[in-house]
């Protein structure tokens, strides 16, 4: 995920996230146990929705901005690379250890 898409998905913050074609909003407890292969097999846009959703909820816990200039880059780097490197992992698990990994790099909330 380049800086690029990283700072498209944070520009996304704001769009409510769908669960499915049926209209549904999207909750954390469904969010929380999508893999990373799952994640990948999503269409783009859904992909997105769900990382920035999932991300804005990690930033809260950890008590960080999610940053939207080149370190949003290197977190969505971060993610993509776990995600490779496990592809069951769930991505929320990936994208909130990459918030940990970056956090004293990153703006308090």
């Amino acid at each position: 995920m380049s800086a690029k898409s990283f700072l498209a998905m944070t520009a996304l913050l704001l769009v409510p996230v769908e669960a499915n074609a049926q209209g549904g909003q999207l909750t954390f407890d469904q969010a929380a146990y999508v893999t990373c292969r799952e994640a990948q097999a999503m269409q783009p846009d859904a992909r997105r929705q769900i990382a920035v959703f999932l991300a804005q909820h990690a930033a809260r816990h950890r008590g960080i901005a999610l940053p939207t200039d080149e370190r949003g880059g290197q977190l969505g780097m971060l993610v993509r690379s776990g995600c490779t490197l496990a592809p069951d992992a769930y991505l929320f698990t990936v994208i909130d250890r990459a918030i940990v990994a970056e956090k004293p790099n990153l703006a308090k909330r």
